[in-house]
């Protein structure tokens, strides 16, 4: 109990860091597997799978609530240095990935790999959606927009899963992470003052939908990545490992890692916490991949 609760920690912190996937965390500290099957197989082994989901939940929300403040912090005095050390987790799992998934390549494993780099490149050079200002879009919401906001949930939620992708640079991609961040910070005014209807039915326009959607998303990825799993096990990990070579350049592009300013020092500090998240990815990477309890051949 005390690790998923650990686990959930971990995945939450990562869900305030703009750009980093909590499926990457999942893969790096080993219950990537476990957490597929627990959604996939939850009314099948309630009793063991509401028990994970329960303390693994709580690790989330507590991971979000607790560390918001430093990771804000962090990224607003030392975003170089903090940036870097999450992108160095990505890439100690990369070689990693690639022991993983044995076999001699073939020219179909590298269009596996090269296809989700391309999506992803692409992709951090789009907006699809003009950027919604929260200040002129949250009181005039209507049904058509609230159904974009439950597709955008959707696809975000499919992020939260798949390893490589953060469902944040969805948000971003679509023009509703203001949107979304801003209505989520009003919460904390709701509470204060519960009377006040019009808030509340403001949050409710955005969070509802949304929500909605990354809950229906998240089943219905889970799902299908655990047939994948089970039926496609290595051309799975090919897509992953492409999706994770193509995060860390879209990574590197994001304008949150340069926002705090970069010097010779802070250049220096950031290669150091580079390594130092290199290094704790590969040696974690290492030791729960090769694992028979946890990974699945």
């Amino acid at each position: 109990m005390i690790k998923d609760f650990l686990n959930g920690l971990a995945f939450g912190i990562t869900q305030i860091v703009p750009g980093v996937s909590g499926g990457t965390i999942a893969i790096i500290l080993g219950f990537y597997e476990k957490l597929i099957d627990a959604i996939n197989n939850f009314t099948k082994e309630f009793k063991k799978h509401f028990k994970f989901l329960l303390f693994f939940s709580l690790g989330i929300g507590i991971g979000i609530l607790a560390f918001s403040s430093l990771i804000n912090y962090l990224l607003t005095e030392f975003s170089f240095p903090t940036m870097l050390f999450f992108i160095g987790l990505i890439v100690g799992l990369i070689p990693l990935i690639s022991q993983k998934v044995k076999g001699n390549f073939k020219f179909k494993d590298f269009i596996l790999i090269i296809l989700p780099i391309l999506i992803l490149v692409i992709s951090s050079h789009l907006n699809i959606i003009q950027t919604v200002d929260p200040n002129e879009t949250i009181s005039n919401i209507n049904i058509p927009f609230m159904f974009f906001l439950f597709l955008v949930g959707l696809i975000a939620a499919a992020a939260l899963i798949l390893p490589g992708v953060s469902g944040s640079f969805v948000l971003l991609l679509f023009g509703v992470y203001p949107l979304a961040t801003y209505s989520v910070s009003t919460i904390r005014l709701l509470l204060t003052d519960l009377t006040n209807t019009s808030l509340m039915l403001d949050i409710i326009r955005v969070l509802g939908p949304l929500s909605i959607g990354i809950l229906l998303g998240i089943i219905l990825t889970a799902r299908i990545v655990g047939k994948l799993l089970k039926n496609h096990f290595r051309p799975t990990y090919l897509i992953i490992l492409g999706l994770l070579i193509g995060s860390t350049y879209v990574l590197i592009r994001e304008p949150i890692v340069y926002q705090s300013g970069t010097s010779s020092l802070i250049f220096m500090i950031g290669t150091i916490t580079f390594m130092v998240g290199l290094l704790i990815s590969f040696s974690l990477g290492k030791k729960k991949i090769w694992g028979d309890k946890i990974w699945l051949n």
